[in-house]
């Protein structure tokens, strides 16, 4: 069986050992510095794990109301899973250093072109490295193939104008920090607070002390404190990135999937017409 969901350091040195083909992506980044994720990766990744950019990879172009990181064109994308090796079936492995938010960001994009078998790394590269991974600095060595054979969107979207038709209609979830979805800091947008109506769940909250996603019981629990049953669930966060965390959560926990508003909160605030809430 596949890993879906999340996979533990020593599960995924236990398919090395098997010889189990695998494809690992290297997704650390910082936002305030867009070239630390390629230098800590240059320094040491896990053998054979290629880097992708959040910018250059894992994004598209940005016309300035898409927000800050639009999905890639989907043909765009699957000639990039392509080029990594990726192939229907073959086990996907993403991870970062950050607590998962751009791996989960990969996760998603993955399953959005249709492919399931795609897991993100549970407590990332230091929990690799505290299981006693070895780490490299060589490039890796996979051959690249056609482009992934994508078909429907296997993850649901919803666009801005659709949301706001919908709003109080659904369960739209902020994988922000309290403070910026109180509107009270603005650190990356050109406006300050929240869609009207909102919950907030910051990514964070789905990790323990230890750097690893929390039991899938605890993180249901909390879920459904929310609301998530008795509502469509849309997920969002400042620029559709760490709104992923949220929504690898959910479906870790049994809860199943739910839409991601892509733009989230970077396109909706540059659109003034648009409703903003505060506090």
């Amino acid at each position: 069986m596949p890993y879906t969901t999340l996979i533990t350091a020593g599960a995924l040195q236990a398919l090395e050992a098997d010889g189990t083909p695998l494809v690992l992506l290297d997704c650390s980044f910082d936002l305030a510095d867009t070239s630390a994720g390629a230098r800590a990766w240059a320094a040491g990744h896990l053998p054979g794990a290629w880097y992708a950019h959040l910018d250059h990879d894992l994004s598209g172009a940005k016309t300035g109301h898409n927000g800050r990181h639009p999905l890639p064109n989907r043909e765009t994308f699957a000639a990039t899973a392509g080029r990594w090796g990726i192939a229907p079936g073959v086990q996907v492995v993403t991870m970062d250093a950050q607590g998962a938010p751009y791996a989960s960001r990969a996760w998603w994009l993955l399953r959005w072109l249709g492919h399931d078998a795609v897991a993100v790394l549970d407590g990332g590269i230091a929990a690799w490295q505290a299981a006693g991974g070895a780490m490299s600095t060589e490039p890796p060595a996979g051959t690249a193939l056609p482009p992934y054979p994508a078909s429907t969107p296997g993850m649901a979207t919803v666009d801005a104008d659709t949301l706001q038709a919908r709003l109080g209609s659904v369960l739209l979830i902020d994988a922000r920090n309290a403070e910026r979805f109180r509107g009270e800091v603005e650190p990356l947008d050109a406006v300050a607070g929240h869609i009207p109506g909102a919950t907030l769940r910051f990514f964070k909250d789905n990790l323990g002390p230890d750097g690893r996603f929390k039991p899938a019981a605890v993180l249901r629990a909390e879920f459904e404190a929310l609301g998530t049953p008795l509502r469509p669930v849309v997920q969002h966060c400042g620029s559709g990135v760490t709104a992923c965390h949220n929504l690898l959560a959910m479906v870790h926990a049994g809860l199943g999937d739910s839409a991601l508003y892509p733009g989230s909160w970077s396109e909706w605030c540059s659109d003034a017409r648009r409703p903003v809430a505060r506090g």
